[in-house]
């Protein structure tokens, strides 16, 4: 995500200096139950707050991360940290997510390597880290996982779950799973799940993974790392983020620092050498189990299952009130997914909102600087507070604001 920091406003409004926190539970023999069967503890999340808790504990907007994501959503560890957090563009004072207003949540996903549990974490039971002893999650685990947190925090409704593509599944799940908690629900640049084609993407990048001489079935921490594999893998993951356009734009067929061909493997053209780049600085930051663990995750989640097959009867779980938000050069979750999920809804009988945003830039738009989109969340979120409050003080179970 580092390059889009580069679209935003240096004087823009900032939660400033933050800090990330840590909740452990699920200590056995109380372990997290998993969906597998499988029994998984201790489970350690790391998470950031951003504003003020409400007297009432209900101003709560919790923001969920995509794949390769983490709990540093805005702000600096440190005054001058060049670099905020990955939605830095749309949280913090008089954004579209007004921290003057509600209090922030962001986790890192179970199975993750930002501080929460996942296979580089350390194993108790052999003091070496887990890797493919880590088990198998989905995303009905992650949510379960946030719900823990969010128990430990004293919070029992949520004004809003917002997340973007594997976070929008996440906002999904959490509607069906949790429904009594949750106010509001915005499902960005999302999927009920997974296509045959992005499913197939998430397959060859795993593939190229293990099939780096050192990943060494997972067992390569405190030696060479798979780095040649998973930089692969962040290319062909890249590629569909973007959109063709969005390409062509950028680099079309332009050479990179040079005046014609040089007739070897060497990185010629721009587009060649911007993956490459990507690629390299990828490693730098994430672990290579975790990647397989997320996208296979990302490759279970159905929510139909929720409702033994039908996604209409998954949605007459929920209660939230729902803003769908799809963009039109998303070819990885194109529009047509959002619709699906939108006419499931309305069958359901929810309240729900749908968008469809003109952008160029592929599936990572809802990472880019878009006043329609911080204006459509404001404005959401403004709605659901006011819709609360009528309900409270009708005394129709809603929660003072």
């Amino acid at each position: 995500m580092s390059e889009y920091l580069s679209e935003l406003d240096p004087g823009a409004a900032s939660v400033g200096v933050v800090e990330k926190k840590f909740y452990t539970c699920a200590a056995p023999p109380s372990c997290l139950v998993l969906e597998s069967g499988a029994r998984f503890g201790p489970v350690t999340i790391a998470y950031e707050t951003y504003g003020t808790l409400a007297p009432g504990r209900d101003n709560v907007v919790l923001i969920l991360h995509a794949l390769t994501g983490d709990s540093h959503v805005a702000g600096r560890y440190r005054a001058d940290d060049a670099k905020p957090g990955w939605w830095e563009i749309m949280v913090g004072p008089g954004k579209g997510i007004d921290t003057d207003r509600y209090f922030v949540i962001c986790s890192n996903i179970l199975g993750g390597c930002m501080g929460s549990s996942g296979p580089s974490s350390i194993n108790p039971a052999t003091g070496e880290p887990y890797g493919l002893d880590f088990p198998v999650v989905t995303i009905g685990d992650m949510v379960t996982a946030q719900k823990a947190l969010l128990d430990h925090l004293g919070i029992s409704r949520l004004l809003a779950v917002i997340g973007g593509s594997v976070g929008g599944m996440q906002v999904l799940e959490w509607c069906v799973r949790f429904p009594e908690m949750v106010a509001g629900a915005i499902p960005l640049a999302t999927t009920p799940r997974h296509s045959a084609l992005a499913i197939a993407f998430n397959e060859v990048a795993r593939q190229s993974i293990m099939a780096d001489p050192n990943w060494n079935q997972g067992n390569y921490y405190g030696a060479a790392k798979p780095n040649m594999g998973l930089a692969v893998a962040r290319m062909i993951g890249h590629v569909t983020y973007l959109s063709d356009e969005a390409m062509r734009r950028k680099f079309g067929r332009q050479l990179q620092d040079r005046s014609s061909f040089s007739f070897n493997f060497d990185a010629d053209f721009q587009v060649e050498s911007y993956l490459r780049y990507q690629g390299t600085k990828f490693v730098e930051r994430f672990d290579a189990n975790s990647f397989l663990y997320l996208t296979k995750a990302a490759d279970y989640f159905d929510l139909a299952d929720r409702g033994e097959g039908s996604l209409a009867a998954a949605f007459a779980k929920a209660r939230a009130r729902f803003l769908v938000v799809s963009f039109t050069s998303d070819w990885l979750y194109p529009t047509a997914r959002s619709r699906k999920m939108v006419q499931a809804m309305k069958k359901s009988g929810l309240d729900v909102s749908f968008c469809e945003i003109e952008a160029e830039w592929g599936h990572d738009a809802f990472l880019l600087p878009s006043p329609r989109l911080s204006e459509l969340i404001r404005g959401f979120l403004d709605r659901l507070e006011r819709e609360e409050r009528r309900q409270a003080a009708r005394g129709e179970g809603g929660h003072a604001l």
